[in-house]
């Protein structure tokens, strides 16, 4: 248990790090067409008509940047919203991405949507019913914190294709739409797979504990 652990906090920490240093580094690097991360995401709403539908709004933070699907609005952390970075651009343009899978009800979103309730329940309870089934030597606690955070690891699992589609169709819209040259699209690229590396390795490391409390309740058995 010690063992996995450590490495899921190495994975997590790697990924965090290699994030922060590639976003730092394009975050200083102004983009070729002069737009901030909000008038990136402006121009790819209207360019599909949901401007109207979707708002965009400043969040205080950095990397606080994300799509909430149930007001329909794509929330840019302020260095995003109001910088013409090639790092902001990349980012709105992700996160308008994730408001093109909405309008488009694109299936593994839904699916996502459909676990959430399950899944916050079993990412919060369900390690800790695994370990005190293991402590207390009790098979009904372990399989039911094995159940719980189950469901967590495949909504994690399930963001995965969701976060690479966004990053994918925040790369297509802005060469459709002119603004981004190929320096400007290589940075995009770097920050955009930095970000899916965070949820790589978070999924990596949750895995790796799934299957340990299962080899465990099987030793049980």
């Amino acid at each position: 248990m010690l063992a996995i652990f450590i490495l899921m906090m190495v994975l997590t920490f790697g990924a965090q790090m290699y994030l922060r240093s590639t976003f730092g580094t394009w975050s200083k690097r102004p983009n070729a067409s002069g737009m901030t991360g909000r008038d990136v995401a402006d121009a790819i709403l209207r360019k599909h008509g949901l401007s109207a539908d979707v708002a965009i709004e400043p969040v205080k933070g950095q990397l606080t940047d994300h799509y909430d699907p149930t007001k329909k609005v794509v929330r840019l952390s302020e260095p995003n919203y109001g910088r013409a970075s090639v790092a902001a651009m990349a980012v709105a343009a992700h996160e308008v991405g994730h408001a093109l899978q909405h309008a488009n009800a694109y299936a593994p979103l839904q699916w996502r949507s459909a676990l959430l309730p399950v899944a916050q329940i079993g990412g919060n309870f369900g390690p800790y019913l695994a370990i005190f089934g293991l402590m207390l030597g009790s098979f009904g606690l372990l399989q039911a914190g094995i159940v719980l955070f189950g469901a967590a690891v495949i909504f994690q699992l399930v963001t995965l294709p969701i976060e690479y589609d966004a990053s994918r169709r925040a790369l297509n819209e802005m060469q459709e739409l002119g603004i981004v040259t190929q320096s400007d699209s290589g940075g995009s690229r770097s920050v955009l797979n930095a970000a899916a590396l965070t949820y790589v390795a978070a999924a990596a490391g949750s895995v790796m504990y799934l299957l340990y409390f299962i080899m465990a309740a099987r030793g049980g058995d």
